[in-house]
């Protein structure tokens, strides 16, 4: 009996490896590359630089993930000692940046043990995002094949949500991800008005939000704490909320506040300015181009919400969203586009860029290209690393058959980050060619 027991268990367990090995076989996702070891240059391409005109049979050439040299075929580098990769008839642009969601922080809204992106209570300035963001999602290799190379990973909730980082779209770990750590703290603004929603037949009305100067004094108390804690050398015992507070007090980090309407949003900067904070940025503005003077007097920027969406009000233009980027940016006001709410749909973050352009007069394609590379970066203080392509910053970049702002000619051929090769295979793609197997389907 004993002995009969063994077999079958030993069977089973064979079984069960060889199950786990076909499944990680097809569902796991690639390993990070090895770090840039030989030199690269790039050539015959069409250059995006962002920061300059675009070159048309450009070269670009990178060592130990750092650029070296962009300019025309002419350009010189050591040919013999360089792996040279032919790109003719390409585009290579700056790697986007994907500001705003919680990519890497949630991967099946059904399942709560995938969901870490909210912490219980109101104010948590403490909660990092740094620590919880998952390297081995299923989400995170969609954003490469569509050229996203960068991911903010954004807590939500409460008043107070906690603090973001910024990360590479690659990694083993995120302290192999990251690429700026504990960037800014996330407050969600209480609004004048809250929509609420009839289940019946879908309508919603506008209503006061009665409660929110409670909230407000809250917060200014919260701040004021903050700020006599910040004032303190060693301070003892150790604060952990208040601490978290420091950067942005100190103005060595950003105040992100989610704030929609007009009204809310110049509330929102006179309350940080109250409070001598530095860096302030508007995430959301569906409401920002009625007081985009304002914004732009007081410097601040603005990181919209999804513009692939209806108006907020029954009086606005059908394409109001789409407009709204180049109406901001008329009247001198930094803007970055985001899929705050939708983690799973950021891969189509460039297409809103591409929006963009065609619904704003004055936005030329090489403007709107900056709306998903350097806004974003300077937005985040990453601008130094990332955002275009020069001399000394990161090769943080990707090679498209075409437009990368354009839906049907976005075809990424290769990702570099910091130099090195990254896969762009991803779950999609495996069921792709799945089921084109299955159905016979040919390209």
């Amino acid at each position: 009996m004993s002995q009969t027991h063994s077999t079958a268990a030993t069977i089973l367990r064979g079984l069960s490896l060889c199950l786990l090995a076909g499944f990680g076989a097809f569902a796991q996702n690639p390993a990070p590359p090895r770090p840039q070891e030989k030199p690269v240059a790039l050539v015959g391409a069409t250059i995006h630089p962002v920061s300059g005109k675009p070159i048309v049979n450009g070269v670009i050439v990178f060592d130990k993930g750092i650029i070296q040299a962009v300019g025309g075929i002419d350009t010189p580098f050591d040919k013999r000692n360089t792996e040279i990769i032919d790109v003719a008839g390409k585009h290579i642009y700056p790697g986007s940046i994907a500001p705003a969601t919680t990519v890497g922080l949630q991967e099946i809204a059904s399942v709560r043990a995938t969901l870490d992106y909210n912490e219980t209570g109101e104010i948590n300035p403490n909660v990092r995002a740094l620590i919880a963001y998952n390297t081995d999602s299923e989400v995170i290799p969609t954003l490469r094949s569509s050229g996203i190379l960068i991911a903010q990973a954004t807590p939500s909730g409460g008043l107070i949500s906690g603090t973001s980082s910024v990360f590479q779209t690659d990694g083993w770990n995120w302290e192999d991800a990251v690429l700026r750590q504990d960037d800014g703290v996330w407050l969600n603004w209480p609004p004048y008005v809250s929509r609420t929603f009839n289940q019946s037949d879908f309508s919603s009305a506008l209503k006061r939000n009665e409660g929110r100067q409670q909230v407000i004094d809250q917060l200014e108390q919260f701040f004021l704490d903050a700020s006599s804690y910040a004032g303190q050398a060693s301070p003892d015992p150790v604060n952990l909320r208040l601490h978290a507070m420091k950067g942005v007090l100190e103005g060595n980090a950003n105040l992100y506040i989610r704030a929609q309407l007009a009204k809310d949003i110049v509330e929102a900067v006179r309350f940080a300015q109250r409070h001598k904070v530095a860096k302030v940025v508007i995430v959301g503005g569906n409401e920002a181009d009625k007081v985009a003077d304002f914004l732009s007097e007081n410097k601040i920027p603005v990181i919209l919400n999804e513009l692939h969406r209806l108006p907020d009000h029954q009086d606005d233009e059908v394409f109001h969203p789409y407009a709204l980027p180049g109406k901001l940016l008329a009247a001198g006001v930094e803007v970055a586009m985001s899929y705050a709410a939708e983690w799973w749909r950021v891969r189509n973050l460039n297409y809103q860029a591409g929006t963009a352009a065609g619904f704003s007069e004055h936005l030329q394609p090489e403007e709107a290209l900056k709306l998903v590379t350097l806004f974003p970066a300077k937005i985040l203080g990453i601008d130094r690393f990332v955002g275009s392509l020069e001399v000394g910053k990161h090769a943080t970049l990707v090679v498209t058959r075409g437009d990368i702002l354009d839906m049907k000619t976005n075809i990424v051929e290769r990702a570099f980050i910091r130099g090195a090769n990254v896969s762009l295979d991803d779950k999609q793609k495996r069921l792709y060619e799945k089921y084109k197997e299955k159905y016979g389907q040919k390209e």
